[in-house]
């Protein structure tokens, strides 16, 4: 279970709570048990138990789910294997940037840095506790970005045809399992978080189908939480967008639902009939050739066709020739010349026409789409926006298997 630095919607009013009620949770005069004793040993790393208690203390400020103690113990345990990762990669992380995250992580609680402190060291959480945490936090981060940022990309085809999907343009078909964990007590839920961090593993449909027999309370346990085919655009707009954040084979991070949680697998996805599009710019490239449609002026076209595979490729056809004969922008489709849109109609990203001609047939126009802008409604992710959530779902999945492998390889040794 990877710790999280976003706090609890409820986190500010209980850290409140703490406040008052300090005096039952502060840790008191040292006893004959030694605090500073090591009683964990990940590798060549100890936790003692003062960082347990003092984890499991935040845990309980911030209603973490499940109990504080057991939590603590896997989350510092982890945090040691992700520190340890970091070190044999050279990651390191500038006071500044802890700092930082120590201030956004109070930011969410609706406090500055200052009172999330002050807060927490009157609860019995010392500061450097609040910032190992904070630091453990960031380092994973920047761990999991350097190690699998650059095996992660977006293809134009994934993004056109996700944004495509949430604007209504495009019939997106997905087949998708489903299991559905019950949460009934505070209690149940840290095992339940378990469970669900394992069937995220699940390397398989055959091996998600046995986990949802087992242990899912949907409807469809029984037939291994098989659905049936269904438009993406039918599905509630979160899981709309976790669903297009999945390729084939992959299942979804646990999704909290009322009463329990919940977890889908992507068997497969296909685009039905494709509506008309509606989009908010179009993107093109006009080389203008001296000649209209005399045989020297189409040689030109197809040698320049030849030469380039994209629109930035014209730069360099263009190069050292005046400024005009090329003509390159993005706008709204209600602001291109009629003919040229017709043309553009037609064509994919990166294809080409010559059917055009200005200055009264006298020039050829090289004309090339470079791409298309899906028109998304407001309430709808950006472009970037959703580039990222599809790049960061697959780096989390990616990130999680690689902790699972840290944690199998590893010697820990708990007292």
């Amino acid at each position: 279970m990877t710790p999280s630095l976003r706090p609890t919607p409820s986190v500010l009013a209980a850290l409140c709570l703490a406040v008052l009620i300090a005096a039952g949770l502060s840790s008191g005069p040292l006893r004959a048990q030694n605090l500073f004793e090591p009683v964990i040993f990940v590798n060549d790393s100890a936790v003692t138990r003062y960082e347990i208690q003092q984890r499991a203390r935040m845990l309980t400020l911030f209603r973490a789910p499940g109990d504080p103690a057991k939590l603590a113990r896997e989350q510092l345990i982890e945090e040691r294997l992700k520190l340890e990762a970091a070190k044999g990669m050279g990651v390191t992380i500038a006071e500044d940037a802890v700092l930082e995250g120590m201030d956004e992580f109070a930011t969410r609680a609706g406090m500055d840095r200052a009172q999330m402190i002050t807060a927490l060291e009157q609860s019995g959480v010392s500061e450097q506790s609040f910032k190992e945490f904070v630091r453990a936090g960031i380092t994973w981060r920047e761990v999991t970005r350097a190690r699998f940022a650059g095996r992660v990309s977006v293809s134009e085809e994934e993004l056109e045809r996700a944004t495509l999907a949430l604007s209504g343009g495009s019939a997106v078909r997905v087949l998708l399992s489903e299991i559905i964990l019950p949460v009934t007590t505070v209690e149940d839920a840290e095992a339940k978080q378990e469970l669900a961090a394992r069937i995220r593993t699940a390397s398989s449909e055959s091996a998600f189908a046995a986990l949802a027999r087992e242990h899912s309370a949907a409807p469809t346990a029984g037939r291994g939480g098989r659905l049936d085919w269904q438009s993406l655009s039918d599905l509630p707009p979160a899981l709309r967008q976790v669903a297009l954040g999945l390729a084939p084979g992959e299942v979804s991070e646990p999704l909290p639902i009322e009463g329990g949680l919940a977890l889908i697998y992507l068997r497969d996805i296909q685009e039905g009939e494709v509506q008309a599009p509606q989009y908010s710019a179009i993107e093109y490239a006009a080389y203008y050739i001296a000649g209209g449609r005399s045989e020297q002026a189409l040689a030109r076209a197809a040698e320049v066709r030849a030469e380039v595979d994209t629109c930035d490729d014209l730069f360099g056809v263009a190069q050292d020739q005046p400024p005009e004969v090329l003509e390159r922008g993005s706008k709204a489709p209600e602001d291109i010349p009629a003919d040229i849109a017709a043309e553009l109609a037609r064509l994919d990203p990166g294809e080409v026409s010559t059917r055009l001609t200005r200055a009264n047939g006298q020039t050829l126009v090289f004309l090339m789409l470079c791409g298309r802008t899906p028109r998304l409604d407001d309430a709808q992710p950006s472009i970037e926006d959703l580039t990222g959530f599809i790049r960061n779902q697959r780096i989390q999945s990616l990130a999680d298997g690689y902790l699972q492998q840290l944690k199998a390889e590893a010697r820990i040794v708990e007292r």
